[in-house]
């Protein structure tokens, strides 16, 4: 997709961004793409991030891996730097409980200055206020107030966090909703899909909802279940699914 492709795509929540995947995927929409366990988003006044995952897995309690091996700073570095944005960082802490953030101020104005717009972690962060005024975005667990021993373990790998497997380079749409992650084959329909079913939403059950004033009852539900009617066949017209109503 291109730069202003994933703008638009930006307009909308990760719920309408759903509704528009779940037509036109032939993926499980119950699980696989999405997390399935709680997020906390701790920047929601931002909006959506949306962009393309590059991926690290950290182990901020074990000081061997920077003992070990000095030089995976430099390398992961390069790694981040060599892939077009935006990006969004999903980190897999090994830790459980979590003993330090791989996310700070530094850390998060660091990866901005990559084209990295956001993260997602498994684990903590810490200079929420910070993080928020370097423009990046976090999706995670916790806070947490050290650094420990926060070095990149492996890179440019599939990580699983909060239920969900990412690969390096897939399209992540993210909220305070949660995330969704979009198979490569599903982009290029990703925001006329969305689009369409928003619209669809606002012009049948939304609008049938909204025109009650004044009206008797058994007129409300008629025309509520008209609506559910008219929603079905304008996506099944489209997509060749129902879709919600």
């Amino acid at each position: 997709m291109t730069h202003s492709e994933l703008l638009k795509l930006k307009r909308w929540n990760t719920p309408t961004v759903y509704n528009g995947w779940e037509q036109i995927t032939r993926h499980d929409t119950t699980r696989g793409h999405f997390n399935l366990d709680e997020t906390r988003d701790y920047m929601p006044q931002m909006g959506p991030m949306v962009g393309y995952a590059v991926t690290v897995v950290c182990e901020p309690s074990n000081p061997k891996h920077l003992r070990e091996n000095p030089d995976n700073l430099r390398a992961y570095r390069e790694y981040i730097a060599s892939v077009p944005g935006p990006k969004i960082v999903v980190v897999q802490d090994l830790d459980n409980p979590h003993i330090g953030s791989y996310w700070g101020e530094v850390n998060a104005n660091i990866h901005r200055s990559l084209g990295c717009v956001g993260t997602i972690t498994h684990g903590a962060i810490r200079d929420v206020d910070e993080m928020t005024n370097a423009g990046f975005k976090a999706l995670a667990k916790r806070m947490c107030v050290g650094h420990a021993f926060s070095w990149p373990v492996r890179w440019g790998v599939e990580v699983e966090v909060f239920g969900c497997p990412v690969k390096p380079g897939d399209l992540i749409h993210a909220d305070k909703h949660g995330f969704l992650v979009i198979p490569p084959e599903d982009q290029d329909r990703i925001y006329e899909a969305s689009c369409f079913m928003d619209a669809n939403e606002c012009n049948t059950v939304i609008a049938a909802a909204r025109d009650v004033a004044g009206r008797p009852m058994p007129e409300v539900l008629a025309a509520m279940n008209q609506a559910g009617a008219d929603f079905g066949k304008a996506a099944l017209e489209k997509f060749g699914r129902k879709g919600e109503w």
